[in-house]
């Protein structure tokens, strides 16, 4: 059984690191995989094993081509339970959009998702208890009854200290819409690395000094719950959606790259629940 799209969706957009255009075309597939195409090149699977850096996005692909930034896309087809796509990208980096996954999902819901008729829903569970531990930063994965996910942080930001959200289906929509962000006084240093090129005040949430935000909030918490949507699009990497675990999820001050180590240990220990 796959979950694919009714008709095809197509997206134009810059990127946020290299600020290049690119043209996403998403098809309708059979073939169980998420696969991306990028300028014609052959095809690589979102795959953990075909992660090839987690420094400032998750880039997948192989030794002739990548795909930048997959994150906010691999995670609005995870709250799609889309399984099955070919992605069609002109250029190497996944447009940012508004830097969240409210455009995807958008997309997605008004091309229509194709889900069998009387198609039973799966849920996972693991076999045992999946960790990382260094220091500051943890992510623990535990069997539960039920999935509960939650994400804590630290900024050095009066209103991001020792703070958490827990993820809950009835606040989905805050989460699919939480925005990409990072301390503004930043923003020049990386833009002079090459970095961040495309990042403005409509992708990107700003940490200001005075305390404040470079924007409106668009829900309580939107920074951490961006890092859920992170989390749920970097998890999904393993091949079984995070939302269909019935698993404790529980990340401290991590990031990308945690998630993608905690990703590459997790696969081996989902089991279906029968």
């Amino acid at each position: 059984m796959t979950i694919t799209l009714k008709k095809e969706v197509k997206i134009s957009g810059n990127g946020l690191m290299k600020n290049k255009p690119c043209e996403v075309t998403l098809f309708p597939s059979n073939s169980g995989e998420i696969r991306y195409y990028i300028k014609g090149q052959d095809a690589f699977s979102a795959n953990v094993d075909n992660v090839l850096a987690t420094d400032h996005c998750v880039v997948l692909g192989n030794k002739k081509s990548k795909a930048m930034l997959t994150e906010h896309l691999t995670a609005a087809l995870a709250f799609c339970h889309i399984d099955s796509v070919d992605i069609c990208m002109s250029e190497e980096e996944v447009p940012i959009l508004d830097g969240s996954s409210k455009q995807w999902v958008e997309a997605f819901k008004k091309a229509g998702i194709d889900k069998p008729l009387f198609a039973k829903e799966k849920k996972y569970t693991v076999t045992e208890p999946v960790y990382y531990l260094n220091g500051k930063t943890s992510l623990i994965i535990l069997p539960d009854k039920e999935l509960f996910m939650s994400y804590a942080v630290n900024y050095d930001h009066p209103k991001e200290e020792r703070r958490f959200v827990n993820y809950n289906p009835k606040n989905s929509d805050e989460i699919i819409e939480a925005r990409t962000f990072g301390f503004y006084r930043d923003l020049r240093k990386y833009q002079m690395l090459g970095f961040a090129q495309g990042a403005n005040i409509d992708n990107t949430l700003g940490f200001m000094d005075d305390g404040g935000y470079s924007t409106d909030l668009r829900s309580d918490c939107e920074p951490l719950k961006h890092k859920i949507l992170d989390l749920v699009g970097d998890l999904y990497l393993t091949g079984i959606n995070p939302l269909d675990l019935k698993c404790q999820i529980l990340a401290k001050e991590a990031g990308h790259a945690v998630h993608i180590k905690v990703a590459k240990i997790l696969k081996d220990k989902i089991v279906e629940i029968k």
